[in-house]
Parts: C-alpha cells; sequence; structure tokens
C-alpha cells in the first residue's frame, strides 16, 4: 500500500535525530497540494519533534509541494534539490532549515 501523507508525517518524530539539530528551535509548515492536499507543521524544540496537522502561526520556514512529489521525496524517489530546481517543492523563509532537513530526518 503507497504511503500517505497522514503515515509521512505520523513518522517524523520517530525519525527525527537529535543530534543532528542542536539547540534548533523552528517550526517548520508543510502545505501540500493535490490528492492529499492540507496543512501540518513540525515543531522542533529541546531535541524533540512535535508533528501536527494544521497551520502554525509563525513558522521559520514554510514548504510548498504537491503531495505526491513530497511522498517520492521522502522515499528518495525524487531528489529534493532537483524537485526544488524543477519547481516541484517551494521554500520560504529560513533556506538554511531546509537544507538541514534532510540531515535532521533518518529516512526509512
Amino acid at each position: 500500500m503507497p504511503l500517505t501523507i497522514a503515515d509521512l508525517m505520523s513518522k517524523m518524530p520517530a525519525a527525527f535525530i537529535p543530534e543532528k539539530a542542536p539547540g534548533l528551535d523552528a517550526v517548520i509548515q508543510f502545505k501540500f497540494t493535490g490528492g492529499e492536499a492540507g496543512d501540518w507543521f513540525a515543531a522542533i524544540k529541546d531535541g524533540k519533534c512535535v508533528v501536527e496537522k494544521g497551520v502554525h502561526e509563525a513558522p521559520k520556514m514554510t514548504l510548498t509541494a504537491d503531495s505526491a512529489d513530497y511522498v517520492k521525496i521522502f522515499t528518495g524517489e525524487l531528489d529534493g534539490m532537483q524537485a526544488f530546481m524543477q519547481g516541484k517543492l517551494k521554500l520560504a523563509g529560513d533556506l538554511n532549515l531546509a537544507m538541514k532537513l534532510t540531515q535532521m530526518f533518518k529516512i526509512r
């Protein structure tokens, strides 16, 4: 069965690697379009990652992507940098945080 956005977002806290984000206090907003459109956010603070459905009032970075493309990025089928260059992944806010995202989470 294919992964859903809800599956991915629920797995994020367990995939978080606190050693890769020392002292980080940030909220990342996810805006998904397409088949599984919706808003989620991940709050990273004190070595923990908490994920909730909805819109945060003050995210440090916002990531916008088609839900199917994001699943492919998360599973490694689509390179995040390529997706960004092709306009499939849009980022706003702290772009340094975006670069760290791939290191802060253990994919698979």
